[in-house]
Protein backbone atom coordinates (compact mmCIF):
# COMPACT_ATOMS: atom_id res chain seq x y z
CA UNK A 1 0.00 0.00 0.00
CA UNK A 2 1.85 3.09 -1.27
CA UNK A 3 0.65 6.04 0.77
CA UNK A 4 3.38 8.54 -0.06
CA UNK A 5 1.96 11.94 0.77
CA UNK A 6 2.30 15.10 -1.31
CA UNK A 7 4.73 17.02 0.91
CA UNK A 8 4.46 20.19 -1.16
CA UNK A 9 0.67 20.24 -0.95
CA UNK A 10 0.82 19.75 2.82
CA UNK A 11 3.33 22.59 3.13
CA UNK A 12 1.23 24.87 0.94
CA UNK A 13 -1.81 24.34 3.18
CA UNK A 14 0.10 25.03 6.39
CA UNK A 15 1.80 28.12 4.93
CA UNK A 16 -1.50 29.44 3.57
CA UNK A 17 -3.06 29.02 7.01
CA UNK A 18 -0.08 30.80 8.58
CA UNK A 19 -1.07 33.95 6.66
CA UNK A 20 -4.35 34.24 8.56
CA UNK A 21 -3.67 36.31 11.67
CA UNK A 22 0.03 36.59 10.84
CA UNK A 23 2.09 38.91 13.03
CA UNK A 24 5.38 40.74 12.71
CA UNK A 25 7.93 38.59 14.52
CA UNK A 26 11.55 39.45 15.27
CA UNK A 27 12.44 35.81 14.65
CA UNK A 28 10.39 33.03 13.08
CA UNK A 29 6.84 33.20 11.83
CA UNK A 30 3.88 33.78 14.11
CA UNK A 31 0.12 34.13 14.10
CA UNK A 32 -2.70 35.12 16.42
CA UNK A 33 -5.94 33.29 15.66
CA UNK A 34 -8.56 33.40 18.40
CA UNK A 35 -11.92 31.68 18.08
CA UNK A 36 -14.61 33.76 16.40
CA UNK A 37 -12.28 36.40 14.97
CA UNK A 38 -11.76 37.48 11.37
CA UNK A 39 -8.49 35.54 11.23
CA UNK A 40 -10.36 32.46 12.45
CA UNK A 41 -13.04 32.98 9.78
CA UNK A 42 -10.42 33.09 7.05
CA UNK A 43 -8.64 29.99 8.34
CA UNK A 44 -11.90 28.10 8.54
CA UNK A 45 -12.96 29.26 5.09
CA UNK A 46 -9.71 28.06 3.56
CA UNK A 47 -10.18 24.65 5.20
CA UNK A 48 -13.72 24.33 3.85
CA UNK A 49 -12.45 25.10 0.34
CA UNK A 50 -9.79 22.40 0.62
CA UNK A 51 -12.34 19.90 1.95
CA UNK A 52 -14.65 20.71 -0.95
CA UNK A 53 -11.76 20.19 -3.37
CA UNK A 54 -11.25 16.73 -1.87
CA UNK A 55 -14.91 15.86 -2.29
CA UNK A 56 -15.68 15.70 1.40
CA UNK A 57 -19.17 16.19 2.82
CA UNK A 58 -18.67 19.16 5.15
CA UNK A 59 -20.68 19.93 8.26
CA UNK A 60 -20.34 22.61 10.95
CA UNK A 61 -21.95 21.98 14.31
CA UNK A 62 -23.50 24.49 16.70
CA UNK A 63 -20.19 25.31 18.43
CA UNK A 64 -18.25 25.61 15.17
CA UNK A 65 -16.62 22.17 15.06
CA UNK A 66 -15.88 21.38 11.40
CA UNK A 67 -16.03 17.86 9.99
CA UNK A 68 -15.40 16.71 6.42
CA UNK A 69 -16.44 13.13 5.65
CA UNK A 70 -15.27 10.90 2.82
CA UNK A 71 -17.57 7.92 2.18
CA UNK A 72 -16.24 6.03 -0.84
CA UNK A 73 -18.27 3.32 -2.57
CA UNK A 74 -16.27 0.67 -0.69
CA UNK A 75 -17.37 1.96 2.72
CA UNK A 76 -20.47 0.99 4.62
CA UNK A 77 -22.12 4.38 5.18
CA UNK A 78 -23.66 3.10 8.41
CA UNK A 79 -20.37 1.89 9.86
CA UNK A 80 -18.71 3.88 12.64
CA UNK A 81 -16.28 6.31 10.99
CA UNK A 82 -12.61 6.79 11.73
CA UNK A 83 -11.55 10.40 12.29
CA UNK A 84 -8.43 12.50 12.52
CA UNK A 85 -7.72 16.17 13.04
CA UNK A 86 -6.81 18.92 15.46
CA UNK A 87 -7.51 22.69 15.64
CA UNK A 88 -6.93 25.94 13.75
CA UNK A 89 -6.88 28.47 16.61
CA UNK A 90 -3.67 29.65 18.28
CA UNK A 91 -2.40 31.35 21.38
CA UNK A 92 -1.60 35.06 20.99
CA UNK A 93 1.62 35.35 18.98
CA UNK A 94 1.84 31.60 18.56
CA UNK A 95 3.52 29.48 15.91
CA UNK A 96 2.28 28.15 12.58
CA UNK A 97 2.37 24.37 13.21
CA UNK A 98 0.52 23.91 16.51
CA UNK A 99 -2.95 22.78 15.38
CA UNK A 100 -2.83 23.31 11.59
CA UNK A 101 -0.34 20.46 11.13
CA UNK A 102 -2.89 18.11 12.70
CA UNK A 103 -5.78 19.35 10.58
CA UNK A 104 -3.96 19.33 7.26
CA UNK A 105 -2.07 16.11 7.88
CA UNK A 106 -5.48 14.46 8.36
CA UNK A 107 -6.75 16.01 5.13
CA UNK A 108 -3.56 15.06 3.30
CA UNK A 109 -3.93 11.49 4.57
CA UNK A 110 -7.41 11.33 3.03
CA UNK A 111 -6.24 12.85 -0.25
CA UNK A 112 -3.38 10.35 -0.33
CA UNK A 113 -5.77 7.44 0.19
CA UNK A 114 -8.01 8.76 -2.56
CA UNK A 115 -5.14 9.12 -5.02
CA UNK A 116 -3.77 5.67 -4.11
CA UNK A 117 -7.13 4.14 -5.00
CA UNK A 118 -7.53 2.40 -1.66
CA UNK A 119 -10.90 1.13 -0.52
CA UNK A 120 -11.70 1.74 3.15
CA UNK A 121 -14.52 -0.20 4.80
CA UNK A 122 -15.56 2.77 6.93
CA UNK A 123 -16.24 6.46 6.31
CA UNK A 124 -13.26 8.70 7.05
CA UNK A 125 -13.61 12.08 8.78
CA UNK A 126 -11.30 15.11 8.95
CA UNK A 127 -11.98 17.27 12.02
CA UNK A 128 -11.15 20.78 13.19
CA UNK A 129 -12.22 21.44 16.76
CA UNK A 130 -13.19 24.91 18.00
CA UNK A 131 -10.87 26.70 20.43
CA UNK A 132 -8.45 24.08 21.65
CA UNK A 133 -6.11 26.71 23.08
CA UNK A 134 -8.67 28.31 25.39
CA UNK A 135 -7.58 31.88 24.79
CA UNK A 136 -10.94 33.62 24.39
CA UNK A 137 -13.96 31.73 25.72
CA UNK A 138 -12.82 28.80 27.87
CA UNK A 139 -9.87 27.18 29.61
CA UNK A 140 -9.14 24.99 26.59
CA UNK A 141 -10.38 21.98 24.58
CA UNK A 142 -13.74 23.70 24.11
CA UNK A 143 -14.93 22.08 20.91
CA UNK A 144 -13.86 18.59 21.87
CA UNK A 145 -15.47 18.95 25.30
CA UNK A 146 -18.80 19.44 23.53
CA UNK A 147 -18.10 16.64 21.04
CA UNK A 148 -17.67 14.13 23.89
CA UNK A 149 -20.58 15.44 25.97
CA UNK A 150 -18.57 16.94 28.83
CA UNK A 151 -20.11 20.32 28.08
CA UNK A 152 -23.51 21.01 26.52
CA UNK A 153 -23.95 23.07 23.38
CA UNK A 154 -25.92 25.61 25.40
CA UNK A 155 -23.21 25.91 28.05
CA UNK A 156 -20.54 26.42 25.40
CA UNK A 157 -22.47 29.01 23.42
CA UNK A 158 -23.13 31.02 26.59
CA UNK A 159 -19.42 31.40 27.36
CA UNK A 160 -18.20 34.99 27.04
CA UNK A 161 -14.85 36.64 26.40
CA UNK A 162 -13.34 39.50 28.41
CA UNK A 163 -15.46 41.98 26.45
CA UNK A 164 -18.70 40.18 27.23
CA UNK A 165 -19.10 38.74 23.72
CA UNK A 166 -20.67 35.28 23.78
CA UNK A 167 -19.34 32.39 21.71
CA UNK A 168 -22.78 32.16 20.14
CA UNK A 169 -22.53 35.72 18.78
CA UNK A 170 -18.89 35.39 17.74
CA UNK A 171 -19.55 32.25 15.69
CA UNK A 172 -22.65 33.79 14.16
CA UNK A 173 -20.63 36.86 13.20
CA UNK A 174 -18.07 34.83 11.25
CA UNK A 175 -20.65 32.49 9.71
CA UNK A 176 -19.66 29.35 11.60
CA UNK A 177 -22.56 28.93 14.01
CA UNK A 178 -23.83 25.64 12.62
CA UNK A 179 -26.40 23.14 13.84
CA UNK A 180 -26.46 19.99 15.91
CA UNK A 181 -23.51 18.47 17.77
CA UNK A 182 -20.52 16.60 16.41
CA UNK A 183 -20.55 13.34 18.40
CA UNK A 184 -17.09 11.82 18.84
CA UNK A 185 -18.67 8.84 20.57
CA UNK A 186 -19.96 7.69 17.19
CA UNK A 187 -16.43 7.24 15.82
CA UNK A 188 -14.64 3.90 15.81
CA UNK A 189 -11.26 5.59 16.22
CA UNK A 190 -9.55 8.99 16.31
CA UNK A 191 -6.00 10.09 15.47
CA UNK A 192 -4.35 13.45 16.09
CA UNK A 193 -0.94 14.49 14.80
CA UNK A 194 0.66 17.37 16.68
CA UNK A 195 4.06 18.98 17.12
CA UNK A 196 5.79 17.52 20.17
CA UNK A 197 6.50 20.79 22.04
CA UNK A 198 9.49 19.11 23.67
CA UNK A 199 12.87 17.75 22.56
CA UNK A 200 12.55 13.97 22.95
CA UNK A 201 12.21 13.26 19.23
CA UNK A 202 14.78 15.86 18.22
CA UNK A 203 17.36 14.47 20.65
CA UNK A 204 16.67 10.91 19.49
CA UNK A 205 16.79 11.87 15.82
CA UNK A 206 13.41 10.18 15.24
CA UNK A 207 10.77 11.83 13.00
CA UNK A 208 7.59 10.39 14.53
CA UNK A 209 6.45 9.86 18.11
CA UNK A 210 3.65 7.53 19.16
CA UNK A 211 2.20 8.75 22.45
CA UNK A 212 1.58 6.15 25.13
CA UNK A 213 -0.14 8.42 27.67
CA UNK A 214 -1.27 12.04 27.80
CA UNK A 215 -0.31 13.60 31.10
CA UNK A 216 -2.78 14.21 33.86
CA UNK A 217 -3.21 17.84 34.90
CA UNK A 218 -4.39 19.32 38.16
CA UNK A 219 -4.67 23.02 38.97
CA UNK A 220 -4.66 24.35 42.51
CA UNK A 221 -5.82 27.80 43.58
CA UNK A 222 -4.18 28.84 46.85
CA UNK A 223 -5.00 31.98 48.82
CA UNK A 224 -2.63 33.19 51.54
CA UNK A 225 -3.79 35.99 53.83
CA UNK A 226 -1.43 37.91 56.07
CA UNK A 227 -1.58 41.54 57.15
CA UNK A 228 -0.70 44.51 54.95
CA UNK A 229 1.37 47.06 56.83
CA UNK A 230 3.93 49.82 56.40
CA UNK A 231 7.22 48.48 55.02
CA UNK A 232 9.28 50.97 57.01
CA UNK A 233 7.42 51.24 60.30
CA UNK A 234 6.59 47.56 60.84
CA UNK A 235 9.30 45.68 62.72
CA UNK A 236 10.37 42.37 61.19
CA UNK A 237 9.16 40.43 64.23
CA UNK A 238 5.69 41.99 63.91
CA UNK A 239 5.04 41.09 60.29
CA UNK A 240 2.61 38.58 58.80
CA UNK A 241 3.97 38.70 55.28
CA UNK A 242 1.77 36.81 52.82
CA UNK A 243 4.36 36.93 50.04
CA UNK A 244 7.14 35.53 52.23
CA UNK A 245 4.79 32.69 53.13
CA UNK A 246 3.94 32.19 49.45
CA UNK A 247 7.65 31.95 48.65
CA UNK A 248 7.79 28.84 50.81
CA UNK A 249 4.92 27.35 48.82
CA UNK A 250 6.76 28.05 45.55
CA UNK A 251 9.94 26.37 46.76
CA UNK A 252 8.11 23.44 48.33
CA UNK A 253 6.23 22.70 45.08
CA UNK A 254 9.57 22.59 43.28
CA UNK A 255 11.07 20.37 45.98
CA UNK A 256 8.10 17.99 46.03
CA UNK A 257 8.14 17.58 42.25
CA UNK A 258 11.89 16.93 42.25
CA UNK A 259 11.50 14.34 44.99
CA UNK A 260 8.84 12.51 42.95
CA UNK A 261 11.11 12.60 39.90
CA UNK A 262 13.99 11.13 41.91
CA UNK A 263 11.87 8.50 43.63
CA UNK A 264 9.31 7.23 41.17
CA UNK A 265 8.33 9.19 38.05
CA UNK A 266 10.69 11.09 35.78
CA UNK A 267 7.77 12.79 33.99
CA UNK A 268 6.33 14.56 37.07
CA UNK A 269 6.34 18.37 37.06
CA UNK A 270 5.09 21.03 39.44
CA UNK A 271 4.83 24.74 38.65
CA UNK A 272 3.65 27.82 40.50
CA UNK A 273 2.80 29.74 37.36
CA UNK A 274 0.94 32.76 38.72
CA UNK A 275 1.10 35.02 41.77
CA UNK A 276 -1.31 37.88 42.42
CA UNK A 277 0.13 40.02 45.23
CA UNK A 278 -1.95 42.56 47.11
CA UNK A 279 -1.64 45.48 47.54
CA UNK A 280 1.45 45.02 45.34
CA UNK A 281 3.17 48.20 46.45
CA UNK A 282 6.91 48.46 47.10
CA UNK A 283 6.49 50.14 50.47
CA UNK A 284 3.77 47.84 51.82
CA UNK A 285 4.18 44.44 53.47
CA UNK A 286 2.08 42.10 51.26
CA UNK A 287 -1.24 41.28 52.86
CA UNK A 288 -2.55 38.69 50.43
CA UNK A 289 -1.27 36.39 47.69
CA UNK A 290 -3.29 34.28 45.27
CA UNK A 291 -1.18 31.52 43.70
CA UNK A 292 -1.96 29.29 40.72
CA UNK A 293 -0.27 25.88 40.79
CA UNK A 294 -0.02 23.40 37.88
CA UNK A 295 0.87 19.75 38.61
CA UNK A 296 1.24 17.12 35.87
CA UNK A 297 2.33 13.54 35.38
CA UNK A 298 1.43 10.35 33.56
CA UNK A 299 1.02 8.72 36.99
CA UNK A 300 -1.93 10.07 38.97
CA UNK A 301 -0.44 8.85 42.26
CA UNK A 302 2.58 11.08 41.65
CA UNK A 303 0.32 14.07 41.11
CA UNK A 304 -1.43 13.34 44.39
CA UNK A 305 1.94 13.24 46.16
CA UNK A 306 2.69 16.81 45.08
CA UNK A 307 -0.86 17.95 45.95
CA UNK A 308 -0.46 16.48 49.44
CA UNK A 309 2.86 18.32 49.79
CA UNK A 310 1.09 21.61 49.04
CA UNK A 311 -1.52 20.89 51.72
CA UNK A 312 1.25 20.10 54.20
CA UNK A 313 3.05 23.34 53.39
CA UNK A 314 -0.10 25.39 53.87
CA UNK A 315 -0.66 23.85 57.29
CA UNK A 316 2.94 24.53 58.26
CA UNK A 317 2.99 28.19 57.20
CA UNK A 318 -0.27 28.76 59.06
CA UNK A 319 1.39 27.46 62.24
CA UNK A 320 4.79 29.06 61.75
CA UNK A 321 3.90 32.35 60.06
CA UNK A 322 0.42 33.08 61.37
CA UNK A 323 -1.14 33.40 57.91
CA UNK A 324 -4.55 32.07 56.92
CA UNK A 325 -4.85 29.93 53.80
CA UNK A 326 -7.50 28.55 51.48
CA UNK A 327 -7.09 25.70 49.01
CA UNK A 328 -9.19 24.82 45.95
CA UNK A 329 -8.75 22.30 43.14
CA UNK A 330 -10.84 23.66 40.24
CA UNK A 331 -9.34 21.50 37.49
CA UNK A 332 -8.33 17.86 37.67
CA UNK A 333 -7.74 15.50 34.75
CA UNK A 334 -6.30 12.06 35.27
CA UNK A 335 -3.66 10.74 32.84
CA UNK A 336 -5.13 9.43 29.59
CA UNK A 337 -3.70 6.25 28.03
CA UNK A 338 -3.84 5.90 24.26
CA UNK A 339 -5.52 2.93 22.56
CA UNK A 340 -3.04 0.09 22.09
CA UNK A 341 -4.51 -1.07 18.77
CA UNK A 342 -4.11 2.40 17.26
CA UNK A 343 -0.59 2.77 18.64
CA UNK A 344 0.35 -0.57 17.11
CA UNK A 345 -1.14 0.51 13.79
CA UNK A 346 1.00 3.65 13.85
CA UNK A 347 4.16 1.63 14.51
CA UNK A 348 3.24 -0.75 11.67
CA UNK A 349 2.67 2.19 9.35
CA UNK A 350 6.10 3.53 10.24
CA UNK A 351 7.70 0.14 9.60
CA UNK A 352 5.93 -0.22 6.25
CA UNK A 353 7.11 3.23 5.17
CA UNK A 354 10.65 2.80 6.50
CA UNK A 355 10.10 5.63 8.98
CA UNK A 356 11.35 5.21 12.55
CA UNK A 357 8.85 5.73 15.34
CA UNK A 358 9.35 6.15 19.09
CA UNK A 359 7.08 5.69 22.11
CA UNK A 360 6.86 8.73 24.39
CA UNK A 361 4.36 10.55 26.58
CA UNK A 362 2.69 13.93 26.14
CA UNK A 363 3.23 16.59 28.78
CA UNK A 364 0.63 18.90 27.21
CA UNK A 365 -3.13 18.59 26.91
CA UNK A 366 -4.71 17.93 23.51
CA UNK A 367 -8.22 17.36 22.16
CA UNK A 368 -7.32 13.66 21.98
CA UNK A 369 -7.52 13.36 25.76
CA UNK A 370 -11.23 14.27 25.60
CA UNK A 371 -11.94 12.01 22.62
CA UNK A 372 -10.23 9.10 24.39
CA UNK A 373 -13.04 9.20 26.96
CA UNK A 374 -15.61 8.08 24.38
CA UNK A 375 -13.70 6.03 21.78
CA UNK A 376 -10.28 4.62 20.94
CA UNK A 377 -7.82 7.45 20.33
CA UNK A 378 -4.16 7.92 19.49
CA UNK A 379 -1.81 10.90 19.45
CA UNK A 380 1.22 11.17 17.16
CA UNK A 381 4.05 13.69 17.39
CA UNK A 382 6.40 15.35 14.93
CA UNK A 383 9.66 16.88 16.26
CA UNK A 384 9.83 20.45 17.54
CA UNK A 385 13.11 22.31 17.08
CA UNK A 386 14.54 23.07 20.54
CA UNK A 387 11.14 22.13 22.00
CA UNK A 388 9.83 25.65 21.35
CA UNK A 389 6.09 26.12 20.91
CA UNK A 390 3.43 28.80 21.46
CA UNK A 391 6.03 31.12 19.98
CA UNK A 392 6.87 32.41 16.47
CA UNK A 393 10.10 30.42 16.72
CA UNK A 394 8.09 27.19 16.79
CA UNK A 395 9.44 25.05 13.97
CA UNK A 396 9.04 21.54 12.60
CA UNK A 397 11.04 20.68 9.49
CA UNK A 398 8.91 20.13 6.42
CA UNK A 399 10.46 16.68 5.88
CA UNK A 400 9.40 15.71 9.38
CA UNK A 401 5.88 17.03 8.73
CA UNK A 402 5.68 14.82 5.65
CA UNK A 403 7.14 11.77 7.40
CA UNK A 404 4.71 12.04 10.31
CA UNK A 405 1.81 12.57 7.90
CA UNK A 406 2.80 9.44 5.99
CA UNK A 407 2.71 7.44 9.22
CA UNK A 408 -0.67 9.00 10.04
CA UNK A 409 -1.98 8.07 6.58
CA UNK A 410 -0.93 4.45 7.02
CA UNK A 411 -2.39 4.18 10.50
CA UNK A 412 -5.55 6.01 9.44
CA UNK A 413 -6.02 3.64 6.50
CA UNK A 414 -5.43 0.65 8.79
CA UNK A 415 -8.14 1.88 11.20
CA UNK A 416 -10.50 2.48 8.27
CA UNK A 417 -10.21 -1.14 7.20
CA UNK A 418 -7.90 -0.75 4.21
CA UNK A 419 -6.04 -3.99 3.59
CA UNK A 420 -2.46 -4.19 2.37
CA UNK A 421 -2.32 -4.54 -1.43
Amino acid sequence: MDLTVDADRLRDDIEATAAFGDIDAVEGRGRTVLAGTEANRRARGYLLDRMDDAGLDVTVDAVGNVAGTWTPDSADPDAAAVAAGSHLDSVPEGGIFDGPLGVYSALEAVRTMQEAGVSPDRPVVVVSFTEEEGQRFADGLLGSSVAVGDRTVEEALALTDDEGVALDAALEDIGFRGEGRLDAGEWDAFYELHVEQDTTLEEAGVPVGVVTTITGITHLDVEIRGEANHAGATHMRDRTDALAAAAEVVLDVETAANEVVDASSDSAVGTVGSLDVSPNATNVVPGRVDAGIDIRDIEYESMETVVDAVRDTLGRIEDERGVATEFARPFDLEPTPMAERLREAAHRAGDDAGIETLDLHSGAAHDTMHVADVTDASLLFAPSRDGISHNPREWTDWDDCAAATRVLAGAFADAAGVEET
